[in-house]
């Protein structure tokens, strides 16, 4: 079937009203909830395949928090459905006033391939909770996970009410030229930039979950050994491969020789000696990506790691210290087990830093002073993040996610995903008892003088 005419499908269901009602929102996430539990053997291996991701990995950060998010959109969807009060002033009298969360309509959720099932279904769940159409469009480098995407929307839901395209550069085009009522995007800059022009021309809001280089920032007053051990999980979950972990560390000079130590400690105590070979150790996404961080590997720079395994695309976990700002591994987001070092003198010099590029998807900060935490959060825009911990903000039912410029726009998880798949609509209703006369032509000087006391 061709894009425009599932398009067309979609809006037609739509448009007969059936997606919007309580009860049926509620059946069609229940509906998603027991179809990830029935296809979590399926999910585990196609990741594996895909990303070399261990059957633990797999359930901690796709299939848990995915069903954590669902579960807490059904807990709280009647609330979230409910029309939102609001105060009328004395001008509308005798009225009352609300304001009403509607659907956007049919909505196109494009996801990436380093969280195939976390970054697909989660805004999914969002998307039905609202009451909209969705067309899903997978990345085609996790094609073993796009494939049991696919087969599980099928058996799971009509197509033109949810629907999986499956392909490559030409899909998402094709499907970038069709009119949706919303878009939802999750990948790199330079394609956000891509689906927001083309949105553009339809005048289409979108939301793009997009990444850039997230600083690590650790003071001297900061617990070292934890703070070591909270950056090397954030950072190597999915061997780097993720949006928001710790892209490089600004590590106050008096203590970086420690922290150093620290990092490569708690390296080998969750991939041993040689990391390589352990099977937890996941693997890069293809070859371009494999070779792509192979070249940002200054050996000179190497204080652990460096190790390369061509054949299983897998690189070992890489501590590089004496990086510059102008080193290559510091022009681009890295996404990748390689986490370079660079110092600061003083917290503002931290802060210059950080304000001197692009705006990070997270920011995570090591200390225990008030007052070095109150200049960081008054002086450096960043999506979100954590203090004196790595990652964690994104797996809060409660607490929005998504960028800041260059790192995106919109947000979504717990009550932001309904909220970002919903158009709120803002309604006075009025009483026909009786009429106030002064807001009706002519206005003469007698109605004016009432007008500006009203009004002040």
């Amino acid at each position: 079937m061709k894009v425009s005419e599932i398009v067309s499908r979609q809006r037609n269901y739509y448009q007969t009203n059936a997606s919007k009602p309580y009860e049926f929102r509620k059946a069609e996430l229940e509906k998603l909830y027991k179809a990830i539990n029935e296809y979590e053997q399926k999910i585990k291996e196609a990741l594996f395949k895909d990303l070399g991701k261990s059957s633990g990995e797999v359930y901690l950060t796709e299939i848990g928090v995915t069903l954590k998010e669902i579960k807490y959109l059904l807990k709280h969807l009647k609330k979230f459905m409910k029309n939102d009060k609001r105060k009328t002033e004395i001008t509308n009298f005798p009225a009352k006033s609300f304001i009403s969360p509607s659907p956007f309509g049919v909505v196109l959720i494009m996801s990436p391939w380093n969280y195939p099932i976390y970054l697909t279904l989660a805004p999914l769940a969002g998307a039905i909770a609202a009451g909209n159409t969705v067309v899903i469009k997978p990345s085609n480098y996790s094609s073993n996970t796009s494939d049991v995407i696919y087969d599980l929307i099928k058996s799971t839901y009509k197509e033109e009410y949810v629907t999986v395209v499956k392909g490559g550069r030409e899909e998402n085009q094709d499907l970038l030229n069709q009119k949706f009522d919303y878009i939802f995007f999750t990948g790199s800059t330079s394609v956000g930039k891509i689906v927001m022009e083309k949105a553009s021309k339809n005048l289409t809001p979108v939301s793009l979950e997009l990444g850039g280089k997230s600083p690590t920032i650790v003071a001297s007053d900061a617990n070292i050994d934890l703070s070591a051990k909270r950056i090397i999980f954030g950072k190597l979950i999915n061997v780097g491969q993720t949006c928001v972990a710790p892209d490089y560390i600004l590590a106050d000079k008096v203590i970086v020789e420690n922290l150093i130590e620290k990092l490569i400690y708690y390296v080998k105590e969750f991939y041993g000696e040689k990391p390589l070979e352990h099977p937890s150790l996941g693997k890069i996404i293809n070859e371009k990506h494999f070779e792509r961080l192979v070249g940002l590997i200054d050996k000179q720079d190497v204080v652990f790691g460096g190790d390369i395994d061509k054949k299983n695309i897998k690189i070992s976990p890489t501590i590089l210290r004496n990086v510059s700002s102008d080193s290559p591994v510091m022009q681009e987001e890295i996404f990748g087990p390689i986490l370079p070092i660079l110092t600061y003198d003083s917290i503002e010099d931290a802060i210059s830093f950080v304000n001197s590029r692009p705006h990070p998807l997270a920011l995570y900060l090591f200390t225990n002073s008030k007052v070095f935490i109150k200049q960081v959060l008054n002086n450096c825009s960043f999506g979100g993040g954590c203090i004196n911990d790595t990652i964690m903000q994104v797996a809060s039912d409660y607490l929005p996610f998504g960028g800041v410029g260059d790192s995106g726009m919109g947000k979504y998880h717990g009550k932001a995903s309904f909220d970002t798949f919903s158009h709120y609509r803002s309604i006075i209703k009025k009483s026909n008892v009786f009429d106030l006369p002064i807001r009706y032509f002519p206005i003469n000087e007698k109605k004016e003088k009432l007008i500006k006391k009203v009004l002040k």
